[in-house]
C-alpha cells in the first residue's frame, strides 16, 4: 500500500495531528445519550485547519456504548 502524504489546503504544511471523536445523531440517540456517529480529525500543526472524516460504526458497538455509558 502506498503511503499518502499530507498537504494542508490552506498553508501547504506537511505536518498534521490525527484524533477522533464521537457525537450523537437524531432525537432517539440524544435521549438515550448514545454516541452513534464517529469521526476522524486531521488537523494541520501550523494553521490548525481541520478536516473531518466519518467513520462507520456497527450496531454492536452502538449497543455496547449505550450499555457502558459511552
Amino acid at each position: 500500500m502506498a503511503q499518502q502524504t499530507y498537504e494542508c489546503p490552506k498553508c501547504h504544511n506537511h505536518q498534521y495531528d490525527s484524533d477522533q471523536f464521537q457525537a450523537t445523531g437524531g432525537t432517539f440517540a440524544k435521549l438515550l445519550d448514545v454516541q452513534n456517529k464517529k469521526f476522524i480529525t486531521i488537523s494541520c500543526t501550523r494553521c490548525g485547519f481541520t478536516e473531518l472524516y466519518r467513520q462507520n460504526t456497527t450496531t454492536g458497538m452502538n449497543v455496547l456504548d449505550f450499555l457502558i455509558g459511552g
